[in-house]
């Protein structure tokens, strides 16, 4: 018998940060209301009502000396504003991941965008989503309710579609749904609003149900998510499900050789391990109770079975040497373990493998009467089981652990379980010309990918476990990003239009318009490979995996500093860097340049800015117009000449010229 929990089990993030909230505030003697449940779970809500806590089913009904919070489903925007007006105090402990969701079906426009929401309508959740829509939407629990709305409404190809999930929707009904929309939509914006918690705890039960016997899914019975738990793994094994343990029955797992646990988001630690506990004594008192059938003369002609080669036993270690481990195998022979049979780990030590008082299973390799010996292999039993194990870990897509006990030119050796697995040399990075050598003696992930069960080999892959990985990180790392989020990163290559730089998970692209304020024709005039730097995020994409990044400051913004201390009708000295047909383009501080319309060059009519200004001449020019919104500055040359009691062009620029003649010479 074996009972295994699922890693993920139990609260997640958001369900955690709502219930410490509530348990926070009545440590610190305050009263408190919930809007509603704050989670899905019977045995917590109760226990919260003993403390103290009322549920009411809007803020009208929270009394002023309380504070109200939130539940992690999320409220609509009315209900977050009816709580503003009433002037109550509150805590909001919505899940931030719905949070997410809020945010983004609210920057939507009216007449231009659509609103596709996976997810069932009357869950909190998705009537809180719902609530946050500035536009037409439409609600669906799965791919036929969703078909049904396309065949429905024939004119949603003309609109921008938005699509999100309620954050515990099936990933297999979202996988679905998404390929029936892009199949329908060209104008689609998707967003996974899936959240990670729930993704991992859905494959893990998918992996978990698929071994198992038998499932207990745990968890209450108005839970969204433990509910899809539930619909995964009944597909797979026989599986049962329960809110308390009270609920769990002797007969529904009594003849199971493998239970697997797992529990909605909602369902405390306490409550699984007092499940697991009980299942175990369970069936401990049932393997008790069949053991006591076994009569005297069965257990005699046990004991009296002959000693043949290719028998299992059972041996406890009662010696360590250098070079072979000796074993009590209950009979009169003494048994012995060469050190070449321990393990198939090479120059292993034996007192790494055993330690006296360990009860091994054994093969008997040969038995000799004459010296009372009986010569055993540990290794042997352990292939055969672990074989097995690699057998399910390939039907199952089971990731595996082992150690790289040989390097060779075609690939590597991984030890897992007592069985050698080769992973070939392009299979064990996820990038090419990595010294494999680097990976001898270390651990490692790998699955298998070929089983030849008559010659006992196996092939695995490092590669495709380490491509989930940083898949995984990368989702992570878009599920986490937001305009204007700083970043740090280090500076990876250059390119004619901007550099990229390494954030990580992936690389995010800073063009050279973003660099710097004042314009450069290539991004070393400002970094160097290498260089660490702080950047922010301008924009992004999660379906291309795309970031566009800026480095340059708000604060080193030239047109602040035109703005605050170049007023229109201000006089500043400025260098020509750029001539056209209809006027001179000056440079009046780094980063900002204005023009001169060729009407505003001299107060003689001259035909085109060539006949006046040369590229580098400096000159004295007055601010005429500034539009910040386009980055546009009018400048004027005549104006001034104007104002000087008709001073010629030429003298301007002569004068400016002998000024700066004279700043060379030292006068």
């Amino acid at each position: 018998m074996h009972i295994e929990v699922a890693s993920s089990a139990g609260f997640c993030f958001g369900v955690n940060r709502a219930v410490n909230t509530v348990y926070d505030l009545l440590s610190k003697g305050k009263n408190v209301c919930t809007l509603g449940f704050i989670i899905h779970n019977p045995q917590i809500i109760d226990d919260m009502l003993k403390k103290g806590v009322k549920i009411v089913e809007s803020p009208e009904n929270a009394s002023k000396d309380s504070i109200l919070v939130i539940r992690a489903h999320g409220v609509t925007r009315n209900v977050e504003e009816n709580i503003k007006s009433l002037g109550l105090k509150c805590i909001d402990a919505t899940c931030p991941f719905v949070k997410k969701i809020h945010n983004i079906v609210a920057n939507t426009s009216l007449n231009e965008d659509i609103i596709f929401i996976a997810g069932d309508k009357n869950h909190p959740e998705v009537k809180g989503i719902i609530g946050h829509c500035n536009t037409k939407f439409f609600a669906f629990n799965d791919y036929n309710e969703l078909l049904d709305i396309i065949k429905k409404n024939k004119k949603l190809s003309q609109f921008n579609i938005l699509f999100v999930a309620q954050t515990t929707f099936s990933l297999r009904q979202w996988k679905s749904c998404l390929n029936l929309l892009k199949s329908n939509y060209k104008n689609i914006s998707v967003y996974n609003t899936i959240c990670n918690a729930t993704l991992k705890r859905q494959c893990e039960a998918e992996v978990l149900s698929k071994k198992a016997d038998l499932m207990v899914v745990i968890g209450g019975k108005k839970s969204s998510n433990t509910a899809k738990l539930f619909d995964i793994c009944k597909k797979n094994c026989s599986s049962i499900f329960i809110e308390k343990i009270e609920d769990l029955q002797f007969d529904e797992i009594k003849n199971s050789k493998f239970i697997g646990i797992t529990a909605g988001a909602s369902t405390p630690a306490d409550i699984i391990e007092e499940v697991k506990q009980k299942m175990e004594d369970i069936l401990k008192n049932n393997e008790a109770e069949q053991g006591e059938d076994l009569n005297f003369e069965q257990m005699l002609e046990e004991s009296l079975k002959n000693l043949n080669t290719d028998d299992e036993v059972k041996g406890v270690v009662v010696g360590i040497a250098p070079n072979e481990v000796y074993v009590d195998i209950g009979r009169k022979h003494a048994g012995f373990i060469p050190v070449a049979e321990l393990s198939n780990e090479p120059n292993v030590r034996p007192e790494d493998v055993v330690k006296i008082g360990d009860e091994l299973d054994l093969l008997i390799m040969r038995t000799n009467d004459q010296d009372g010996t009986v010569m055993l292999s540990k290794k042997r039993v352990d292939a055969a089981k672990g074989f097995k194990e690699i057998i399910d870990a390939k039907n199952n897509n089971t990731i595996l652990t082992g150690k790289v006990i040989e390097v060779m030119k075609a690939g590597v050796v991984v030890l897992t379980n007592g069985i050698k697995v080769f992973i070939p040399a392009s299979l064990t990075t996820d990038f090419k010309n990595k010294d494999l050598e680097e990976l001898k003696n270390n651990e490692v992930k790998f699955r298998i990918i070929e089983v030849n069960e008559r010659r006992r080999r196996a092939i695995g892959s490092i590669r495709s476990v380490l491509l989930d990985e940083k898949s995984t990180a990368i989702n992570e790392f878009f599920d986490s990003l937001y305009t204007g989020k700083l970043l740090k990163g280090r500076v990876k290559s250059f390119k004619n239009y901007g550099t990229f730089i390494d954030l990580g998970p992936v690389d995010g692209l800073l063009h050279i318009s973003e660099l710097s304020w004042e314009r450069i024709k290539d991004p070393s005039e400002i970094l160097k490979i290498g260089d660490e730097v702080e950047v922010s995020v301008k924009s992004f994409d999660k379906e291309s995996r795309k970031i566009s990044l800026i480095y340059k400051k708000d604060e080193d913004n030239p047109w602040e500093k035109l703005k605050n201390d170049y007023p229109i009708g201000s006089t500043v000295e400025a260098k020509i860097v750029g001539l056209t047909d209809y006027g001179a383009f000056a440079n009046i501080l780094p980063g900002v340049d204005g023009l001169i319309h060729v009407s505003q060059i001299s107060k003689k009519r001259i035909n085109k800015p060539q006949d006046a200004l040369s590229i580098g001449d400096k000159v004295n020019v007055m601010i005429k117009d500034i539009d910040f919104e386009k980055h546009r500055v009018s400048l004027s040359i005549k104006a001034l000449l104007e104002g000087n009691q008709g001073e010629d062009f030429s003298k301007s620029i002569e004068s400016n010229g002998n000024k700066e003649n004279s700043e060379n010479n030292g006068e």
